[in-house]
């Protein structure tokens, strides 16, 4: 996509991570360590993107949870959101369309 430039956090492709929601975590508290989805949003903040781009409904729901978490602590911008990559690639289509008139 034109303008956009690519970062993958570091647990990608052959060594990715899931969000967690994926395993049935959404709905487990986690008694040692961090919530998986935490870890992941940290990973992605991390990379400085100011959006996160996801392709999967639990994933966005875990990044969208981790990423509020985190912005109220401090440890994420508050102009970084969570995205479907579909928004993207639509927003992309209609950059540069004019809109077409209402009817009269």
């Amino acid at each position: 996509m034109p303008g956009v430039e690519y970062r993958e956090m570091p647990r990608s492709r052959q060594t990715s991570f899931c969000c967690g929601a994926g395993g049935a975590r959404m709905w487990m508290e986690e008694t040692l360590g961090t919530r998986i989805n935490t870890n992941r949003t940290a990973e992605a903040v991390a990379t400085g993107a100011d959006k996160i781009a996801i392709g999967c409904p639990f994933c966005r729901v875990m990044l969208s949870d981790g990423l509020a978490a985190a912005q109220a602590d401090g440890a994420a911008r508050e102009e970084v959101e969570v995205v479907d990559i579909a928004q993207m690639l639509l927003a992309a289509v209609r950059r540069g369309q004019e809109p077409e008139p209402a009817p009269v």
